[in-house]
């Protein structure tokens, strides 16, 4: 079995090997290129060739250590994350082979088909784009997850939350951790949830969605907390008004299956509260070149206190 790289993107030839060797025996890697838009691990895309065709393949190195430490089975994950997706006729990768801690390719490593398509974060038309974004979500929190090993937890502790220092309204975030801390809606309904569904993770082609890729963190959990996380990237983004919009189709789209409760929305806002709002590396690579950090955080301000609203009148 041969190794050919026509990349400056070198990886180990053990990787490469491994990952030729998944697809067919006799297949060859004939070329290398890393991908757009990973902040989290490393991706490549693999042209791989066997039987006389050539085919594309996804290549993720799980390289982020202290993810590893939280989650030593990540390439397991999503592995089974995947093969569940695509047994409900979800439009996602195929899993091809994965490695849960590097002993067969030198390091955790999960290899998948490309899907057609191309990250769309700067539609000509927001609302048909809003639209494919809310009905395809939709369509994934349709499916029971009741037999999917992974559930839903925070990434944050609520109880140890502190006001945001780069805010000029510690009154506003004050209310929110209170609402946070306190008892979650009863009536939400769990299913099958990407955990990280936002513009970045969606591909188009011809003014349609395409699929839904980074399946990593796919759990069983409140379909709200992929509306929040959807909605937050949107507001800062677009600005609130494009995550209203994603809101109403959403609704529109799932129907009585749903019941929007803002406490997901602002639990998704501080969930990812780490660090001082920022314009995401990821919209950096995939051509936004028109927020600055500061507006980021003047949306994220005006998104926040568009929950607390929503939160008084419930």
């Amino acid at each position: 079995m041969l190794v050919k790289q026509a990349t400056e993107h070198m990886l180990p030839e053990r990787l490469l090997q491994w990952a030729a060797r998944a697809v067919h025996p006799d297949a060859a890697v004939v070329s290398v290129r890393q991908l757009l838009g990973g902040t989290s691990s490393t991706m490549h895309c693999l042209s791989v060739q066997s039987g006389g065709q050539v085919a594309d393949y996804v290549l993720r190195q799980l390289d982020n250590e202290e993810w590893l430490q939280e989650e030593p089975d990540a390439a397991w994950h999503e592995a089974e994350s995947l093969r569940f997706a695509v047994e409900t006729g979800l439009h996602t990768p195929r899993i091809v082979a994965y490695d849960i801690d590097g002993s067969a390719c030198g390091i955790p490593a999960v290899l998948m088909t490309r899907l057609e398509g191309t990250v769309d974060l700067q539609p000509q038309r927001l609302e048909p784009w809003l639209n494919g974004l809310a009905q395809t979500l939709a369509s994934i929190h349709a499916v029971d997850a009741d037999r999917f090993g992974w559930a839903y937890f925070t990434y944050i502790d609520v109880d140890s939350l502190e006001r945001p220092e780069w805010s000029n309204a510690p009154e506003r975030w004050s209310a929110i951790f209170d609402i946070v801390r306190g008892p979650r809606p009863l009536t939400t309904r769990h299913c099958f949830i990407h955990r990280d569904y936002h513009p970045g993770n969606v591909l188009w082609s011809d003014g349609a969605v395409s699929g839904v890729v980074d399946w990593v963190n796919a759990c069983r959990g409140p379909a709200g907390i992929d509306v929040g996380q959807c909605r937050l990237d949107l507001a800062k983004l677009h600005g609130v008004e494009a995550a209203d919009t994603f809101l109403s189709a959403y609704e529109r789209f799932a129907g009585t299956a749903f019941r929007y409760d803002p406490y997901w929305d602002l639990l998704s806002v501080v969930d990812t509260l780490f660090d001082p709002p920022a314009v995401d590396e990821g919209w950096k690579a995939f051509g936004v070149t028109s927020l600055t950090d500061a507006l980021v955080a003047e949306r994220l301000e005006l998104y926040a206190a568009s929950l607390l609203r929503r939160a008084a009148r419930e």
